[in-house]
């Protein structure tokens, strides 16, 4: 839980207690206030539990990103890897390092921790996910880490190990939405056009500010489409992908011409971009794929393949031939 300290670490708490108190959820027992929280699933579910690190400078600069689109950046990474799982939300533990002086108000302004707060709680209201606890310290550098907590039946949920050769390859959404909109933030650097809301804001900034997780989506996939397996597109396509073919022990083709592209982006974004948060997912050959479910469009990109020594695990299918799709994603420390 939120632990107390000093003065102003208390005050801070009382006022993160007091807007996450409106969240309310039956698994949730006991939330902010206590040493550790309570939660409660029915007898037939299992936990499925994932955390995500955001650093600023690393995954959101303070001159780029205004804080009610980290905060609600920083739910939506975890709510995604719930999704891709097709789990259902249960809580959020949410764990702040803070310089101080993104904790003071400023005359009528909000501090920069309250905007993160308004992004962060009402995304979390929008997916019944209450905010249940976490931790508070001075920090040299903004940095946020997010734990959540979903519930899945148990033995049903999906996983990237599922894969098998003949199964259809396929995503929800459009790729390389993400990779544009950072692109133009980069671009606009220093203007105000990054600081304005997803209502009145650049629309192509959307994707990158944005990205809505596909938690409906991943419900519909595990229950009625009977998928085989599932990765959040976090990392790009060609990295993702890979991982999903590594842990299925399967190779993967891509049709290049199937590729469901975000107006404005590249080729080359929609396969290496990241941060779209889609879901790359596998369905058996005689699956009746739908056009979309709840709203969101889905594509067959490809097919699943067997594994073969001296091809590349992941091949793109384009009008002049095939190449080698290699893992040209995101990755840390690389």
């Amino acid at each position: 839980m939120i632990r107390k300290g000093g003065n102003g670490e208390l005050a801070l708490i009382d006022r993160i207690r007091g807007r996450a108190a409106s969240s309310k959820s039956s698994a949730l027992r006991l939330g902010i206030g206590d040493d550790c929280a309570l939660l409660r699933l029915k007898a037939d579910e299992e936990f499925a539990v994932t955390t995500d690190l955001s650093i600023a400078g690393r995954h959101f600069k303070m001159e780029w990103h205004p804080p009610r689109a980290v905060g609600h950046r920083t739910l939506a990474r975890g709510l995604s890897d719930l999704a891709a799982m097709g789990a259902r939300p249960v809580a959020a533990f949410l764990s702040l390092g803070l310089p101080r002086e993104l904790t003071v108000c400023h005359g009528r302004n909000p501090s920069w921790v309250d905007g993160f707060l308004d992004g962060f709680l009402a995304l979390a209201d929008q997916y019944r996910t209450p905010l249940a606890g976490g931790d508070l310290a001075e920090s040299p550098v903004a940095l946020a880490d997010v734990v959540l907590v979903g519930a899945v039946p148990l033995g049903r949920a999906m996983l990237r190990s599922g894969a098998r050769p003949g199964d259809l390859l396929c995503v929800t959404g459009a790729l390389g939405g993400a990779a544009a909109g950072l692109e133009l933030l980069r671009k606009t650097a220093g203007s105000r056009r990054s600081d304005r809301s997803h209502s009145d804001g650049d629309v192509r900034l959307a994707p990158h500010l944005w990205p809505l997780p596909r938690i409906v989506q991943g419900l519909r996939l595990r229950q009625n489409l009977g998928a085989t397996a599932a990765i959040d597109l976090s990392d790009g396509l060609s990295t993702d992908l890979n991982h999903l073919c590594q842990e299925s022990g399967v190779s993967a083709e891509v049709d290049a011409q199937s590729l469901p592209i975000h107006t404005g982006a590249s080729l080359e974004q929609a396969l290496h971009g990241g941060e779209d948060y889609e879901l790359l997912f596998t369905v058996r050959p005689d699956a009746v794929l739908p056009r979309r479910i709840a709203g969101v469009r889905v594509s067959q990109i490809g097919r699943i393949t067997k594994k073969h020594r001296s091809r590349s695990r992941v091949v793109l299918l384009e009008g002049s031939g095939r190449r080698s799709l290699t893992s040209e994603g995101w990755q840390h420390f690389s």
